[in-house]
């Protein structure tokens, strides 16, 4: 079982930027997939962007192409979430997630991931 630690969410304007990071311990890092979910009041979780186990391979969800970017250190056993130009609908809670089986990639799909983190709170006022 991995543990996964979030940090980075915090109140900012329209426009402005974040970055989140997710800090992983209790296997190896570098064999699992990650993945960034995020779930705003009164909505499913949904999927916003994963990253293959050695960091090749990217997801993105449509609505946060072109503004949000993944990666990871698997030196550091951390991966992270560059926000750009956020909009207010990008308010929600950001949780990571570790794939459940190693050397696999994924697309997205929540069934992938067997570990999360608590989340991290994200406000992007207009």
């Amino acid at each position: 079982q991995v543990q996964l630690v979030e940090s980075g969410g915090g109140l900012v304007q329209a426009g402005d930027s974040l970055r989140l990071s997710c800090t992983a311990s209790g296997r190896t890092f570098s064999q699992y997939a990650m993945g960034w979910f995020r779930q705003a009041p009164g909505k499913e979780r949904e999927f916003v962007a994963t990253i293959s186990p050695g960091g090749v391979r990217t997801y993105y969800a449509d609505s946060v192409k072109g503004r949000f970017t993944i990666s990871r250190d698997n030196a550091k056993n951390t991966a992270y979430l560059q926000m750009n130009s956020l909009k207010p609908e990008d308010t929600a809670v950001y949780t990571c997630a570790a794939h459940s089986r190693p050397y696999t990639n994924s697309a997205g799909q929540t069934n992938d991931f067997g570990s999360w983190g608590q989340g991290t709170q994200v406000t992007v006022s207009s």
